[in-house]
């Protein structure tokens, strides 16, 4: 068994150069933040326009749903078979969201189809 270094710093060579007196800032850290619309960080299929409060909360409950390990798995699968897996393996889901998938005014796949 190898016995522990008495020194840790010898062995963590770690030097940064501090020419702001005492303050050390990261090249890397910036003051913006990216806008609330940037495409990037949208999930997939999420379009920007939310003026319908109907449609954002339809898509909020779905979201909440796909987020929710407790009923399982939801890559590979729709939103509807998803739900009636849960059902049949007495999860007890929503069923709101059963309501919502059945309409087809939403999205069948989850927010992960097709992006892992």
């Amino acid at each position: 068994m190898a016995t522990p270094s008495k020194n840790m710093k010898a062995f963590y060579k770690q030097k940064k150069k501090n020419t702001t007196g005492g303050i050390t800032k990261s090249k890397s850290s910036k003051s913006t933040k990216p806008a609330a619309t940037d495409i990037a960080q949208l999930p997939h299929g999420v379009s920007l326009d939310l003026k319908d409060a109907d449609v954002e909360e339809e898509e909020k409950a779905l979201r909440e749903f796909d987020m929710n390990m407790a009923y399982g798995p939801c890559i590979g699968i729709t939103r509807l078979g998803r739900w009636e897996r849960a059902q049949r393996l007495g999860l007890n889901p929503p069923k709101e969201i059963e309501k919502l998938v059945k309409s087809g005014k939403v999205k069948l796949q989850s927010l992960f189809d097709g992006r892992m």
